[in-house]
């Protein structure tokens, strides 16, 4: 199976782009700096960021705008609303050797979604598109709730509960009582 990245892990690039990863990070609740938009009306926003770092010798076009991002919400992977009049893209930024660039990202979605959140980005290159790659994290209680976006039998079959068990698995540690 294919495991996703966990939100602050960092993802590194192999063929092409050697040298160079991404991660998302600092995913919280955050109300949007320019104000709400209205077709986010009765939703809760939150932000995250994607940081890309350049570890070679040379430096890297690096282009990311939400056509490149897919944020999806409960165990059902509902769409969440990518707020790209209060987000800062990364459009065009040469990167260099041993640097990093920044995009803080707004998205808004029902606070009963919000303890799992799964985030898809796929970076432009130097004018190549890069492999996609999926972080996956949430926000509040880590127990789905029983609501909009969450059913009452997925608590073991969720995607945060496949991590979970991954990440236990990996360090040899059980669940925390």
């Amino acid at each position: 199976m294919y495991e996703p990245n966990v939100v602050g892990d960092w993802q590194e690039y192999d063929d092409g782009h050697a040298g160079l990863r991404v991660r998302v990070h600092g995913l919280e609740k955050a109300e949007p700096p320019r104000g709400r938009d209205d077709a986010a009306e009765g939703l809760v926003y939150f932000r995250f960021r994607v940081t890309v770092e350049n570890r070679t010798t040379v430096y890297f076009g690096i282009h990311l705008e939400d056509g490149q991002l897919d944020v999806r919400v409960g165990s059902e992977g509902e769409s969440a609303f990518l707020d790209w009049r209060n987000s800062q893209f990364i459009e065009g930024f040469d990167v260099y050797p041993l640097r990093r660039v920044t995009s803080v990202l707004y998205a808004a979605a029902p606070e009963s979604c919000l303890s799992l959140v799964d985030i898809q980005v796929q970076l432009k290159v130097d004018d190549e598109w890069t492999e996609r790659y999926l972080w996956s994290g949430g926000i509040g209680p880590q127990e789905p709730s029983v609501a909009v976006c969450a059913r009452a039998d997925s608590a073991q079959d969720s995607l945060a509960a496949q991590v979970i068990s991954y990440l236990e698995r990996e360090t040899g540690s059980g669940p925390a009582v």
